[in-house]
């Protein structure tokens, strides 16, 4: 089965790429999930405005992305958000608000699908993030999650 995908799957490929998939996986996962869409040629069209639409996203390259990297490694990054009594939050710390930090540390913005989070953030204090800048580049992150 041909098919466009929508956005980034792991070991699959990127939004936009076309990609061959076998029927099940495309037909049961992929589709009704949202990752992919049937190729057609009607559709060619839609997967070329998300492939320009992820280039200029997309961080220019591999020189470009280790520069990145080491603005994001050079201290650990400082992120507001508002707590309560005994530091427990509203909620927790979305990968918004993190891209939104990290684009002010690193000077340039930061797609928040880039960022990989182990567990949900819920608690003030120290927290590690890697940021998968560039394909052969991933930056980890000492996020430093403190009340506004």
């Amino acid at each position: 089965m041909k098919i466009i995908l929508t956005q980034e799957v792991d070991n699959l490929g990127a939004a936009g790429d076309v990609v061959e998939v076998k029927n099940g996986y495309g037909r049961n996962y992929l589709i009704p999930r949202g990752f992919a869409i049937r190729w057609t040629r009607g559709a060619q069209a839609q997967a070329d405005s998300i492939k320009k639409a992820r280039a200029s996203r997309a961080v220019r390259d591999e020189a470009h992305a280790a520069d990145i990297k080491s603005k994001l490694e050079n201290g650990p990054v400082d992120l507001k958000v508002k707590a309560g009594q005994g530091g427990r939050l509203f909620g927790s710390v979305t990968s918004a608000d993190i891209a939104a930090a990290l684009g002010e540390a690193a000077g340039e913005a930061i797609d928040k699908r880039t960022i990989v989070l182990g567990n949900p953030i819920k608690s003030l204090g120290s927290h590690a993030v890697s940021v998968k800048l560039h394909d052969e580049v991933s930056a980890a992150v000492a996020l430093n999650v403190i009340p506004a």
